[in-house]
């Protein structure tokens, strides 16, 4: 519950930094921390208490599950929230390295990070 709580405070505290700051490096990073709030709470979620890893092994055996009447698959958790948020890591680093040669090549061409200093790219 309380990794669950931190993650939704991250996201909130990411959204607001990318709402209300006017320096780019300061948006990337809210976006960043708003990120990893998303893939705090996806793990949150996809954790499920007496439950181990989806591997077939000792701990998990088709023998073991038969002869107590447990299937297999009722002992382990989803395998999915945990693919999905390895997924997310990449996609997110990928998009913020992408927002940050952006904020470069901005910064190379109008001499700041501002984003009230570049009025002609507003519509």
């Amino acid at each position: 519950m309380i990794i669950l709580i931190t993650g939704l405070l991250l996201i909130i505290i990411g959204f607001w930094a990318m709402l209300t700051r006017k320096n780019l490096i300061r948006i990337i990073i809210g976006f960043a921390v708003m990120d990893t709030g998303i893939n705090i709470v996806l793990v949150a979620i996809g954790y499920v208490k007496g439950k181990t890893a989806p591997i077939i092994d000792k701990a998990v055996t088709m023998a073991q599950g038969a002869e107590a009447g447990i299937q297999a698959v009722d002992k382990v958790v989803d395998p999915v929230p945990s693919a999905l948020v390895l997924t997310a890591i990449v996609i997110g680093l990928a998009v913020t390295a992408l927002m940050l040669a952006y904020a470069i090549r901005m910064y190379k061409t109008g001499n700041s990070l501002d984003i009230d200093d570049f009025e002609e790219q507003k519509w």
